[in-house]
């Protein structure tokens, strides 16, 4: 039993496919199918049905596989104790972030961090919190930044900003009249929210305490995953939407007049760092918070006077 073989068929049950492996292990399918046989007459037992498709591992393969995913993950905390020696920090941080959360902070965060790390390679993915959290458990990616709770006891997560939500509206929303507005006073029928699959969108749905599929308007349905779109449409066809506070940062002062503060305990959003729990790369992830940090005000740090959101 090699390392080689177990990387081999995690990789196999990660892309349910040996052509798919063979490609993300940069070798040839013949050479990937043969270690993976030989890793099955050592143990004497069979590790996937290939008789399916996509390929998917046997019953027994199931809790196999569950351990060579451990032992890599051990094996690797070997390259980190060499990196924890060195005095720069140098590889890769393979991260996943929500789309509601990436554009109001990498924009700024990221010159610094490749300034400061020039030996660490930064790769990001833009992604739903589902798919994030799948990734995260198969060790495809180091962490994801992501809204939480999470309630993913596989999971850890690190706090890192509270984000208040507020109301931008049109001049014709009946929130517009208001100077401080609270969750009895939101109308959902004149309320755009995110598409489903967007857990933004279910903190919105929890700040207004219906869980209505409500969409937008009565004779109009809008699907979106982009917060800034919102923001058009209500420019563009009135009513109002849900915005994070750090998304306010590009408005000009005649938009910043139509946004309205929720009431003390202000609804909020807790962002955080999400790893496994034995999760490596402990300095390039710490290096990443403390970017984040740098660049978020210090009233975020605390969640005092906030009401946190479940997704």
């Amino acid at each position: 039993m090699t390392i080689v073989q177990l990387e081999y068929i995690v990789a196999v049950d990660t892309y349910r496919s040996f052509v798919a492996a063979a490609e993300k292990c940069f070798v040839t399918q013949p050479t990937l199918s043969m270690q993976v046989q030989k890793l099955e007459d050592t143990l004497g037992v069979k590790l996937f049905d290939r008789s399916k498709q996509p390929v998917t591992p046997t019953e027994i393969g199931i809790d196999i596989i569950a351990q060579a995913r451990v032992l890599l993950s051990e094996s690797e905390k070997i390259k980190e104790i060499i990196s924890d020696r060195q005095k720069e920090l140098s590889g890769e941080l393979k991260v996943g972030i929500i789309p509601t959360i990436s554009p109001y902070i990498l924009p700024k965060i990221i010159s610094g961090f490749v300034e400061k790390y020039p030996h660490v390679k930064l790769i990001v993915w833009e992604q739903t919190t589902e798919n994030i959290i799948q990734q995260l458990k198969l060790g495809m990616i180091d962490c994801g930044i992501l809204s939480t709770p999470l309630h993913e006891s596989s999971l850890i997560e690190i706090p890192v900003f509270y984000e208040n939500f507020v109301a931008y509206t049109s001049k014709t929303s009946k929130l517009h009249k208001k100077k401080n507005i609270s969750p009895d006073d939101i109308d959902m029928e004149e309320i755009w929210v995110l598409n489903e699959g967007h857990c933004m969108r279910e903190q919105v749905l929890n700040i207004c305490q219906r869980r209505k599929a409500t969409q937008g308007f009565k004779h109009f349905e809008y699907n979106t995953g982009s917060v800034e779109t919102l923001k058009r449409m209500v420019d563009q066809n009135n009513g109002a939407t849900i915005l994070p506070e750090l998304a306010l940062a590009d408005l000009s002062d005649k938009q910043l007049h139509r946004v309205r503060y929720f009431k003390s305990p202000e609804p909020a959003r807790e962002v955080s760092i999400v790893i496994q729990k034995n999760y490596l790369k402990r300095r390039m992830i710490d290096a990443l918070k403390n970017e984040i940090l740098e660049f978020i005000p210090k009233r975020m740090r605390s969640k005092k006077k906030k009401e946190v959101m479940d997704i």
